[in-house]
């Protein structure tokens, strides 16, 4: 795809909410859609549940209320490198959106009512990774979506087959999966969108991660440069019609590093 034909895709995406649970979902998986937009003069807002204030390794250095600041600095960081100005980051608690369902919905259904979106970016019913906190995001949004009439197009993260092939043992060195399960992955021709970020593009999204060094410092320094600019340059969406139902019932989040 190239530049004529990326921002052509992208022009019809309209408005656009990103809404998810931490900050640096939204920049892992749809950052060069989110900046290609603004400079497409397209309004784009972005919106996470929580700040992410349960997401370090080290719970002593890194207190909730350190690392909330921190990660919510990272974050205005890094939609100012992507040229977001309209993000919010709610406080629920991380680490315990499922026991949320209600003020979650209501978050979600705020924002869909006030944005009034064409282009809806969230997870999938997997979460991408079976965190429960991504699940919750994405029951809340689904929920609220439908209860709109399905007003605009809602588009699920969903990682590409290709992409596992070649990447899963680096995810399971991780330890990334919060579930005995793994993701299928999507071929190519069942996507509703697919971005290939390169060069500048791909630059500017790395610059926005870079922004998030409290989450992504350890990962960027232990791999080659080039391997993970060819982990971070797509960005991946199924259809929510096309997708079957992921789980409804309120469930409790692991605890653990990672958000």
């Amino acid at each position: 795809m190239n530049d004529s034909q990326l921002m052509n895709t992208i022009g019809e995406l309209g408005t656009i909410l990103s809404i998810w649970a931490h900050p640096d979902d939204e920049t892992y998986l749809a950052a060069g859609i989110m900046a290609a937009a603004r400079e497409n003069g397209q309004r784009v807002v972005c919106a996470t549940a929580t700040a992410g204030e349960m997401g370090a390794s080290d719970p002593v250095v890194w207190t909730p209320a350190r690392l909330a600041r921190v990660r919510r600095w990272e974050a205005a960081a890094a939609m100012a490198v992507l040229g977001v100005d309209e993000h919010e980051v709610y406080d629920l608690p991380d680490g315990e959106l499922p026991m949320h369902d209600t003020a979650g919905r209501e978050w979600a259904r705020r924002l869909l009512d006030e944005v009034r979106p064409d282009t809806v970016l969230t997870f999938g019913p997997d979460g991408m990774t079976f965190h429960l906190d991504h699940i919750a995001v994405h029951r809340w949004v689904t929920s609220a979506w439908h209860e709109s009439g399905g007003r605009g197009r809602l588009l699920y993260a969903a990682p590409t087959v290709e992409k596992l092939r070649r990447f899963m043992p680096l995810y399971e060195e991780w330890d990334m999966y919060m579930s005995p399960q793994r993701p299928a992955g999507v071929r190519p021709e069942e996507l509703s969108l697919r971005v290939m970020l390169r060069e500048q593009r791909l630059d500017r999204k790395i610059t926005a991660l870079r922004a998030m060094a409290s989450q992504t410092a350890t990962v960027v320094a232990a791999l080659d440069e080039h391997l993970y600019r060819d982990m971070v340059a797509e960005e991946s969406f199924v259809a929510a019609e096309s997708v079957v139902a992921g789980p409804t019932a309120p469930q409790q989040a692991p605890a653990g590093p990672g958000r």
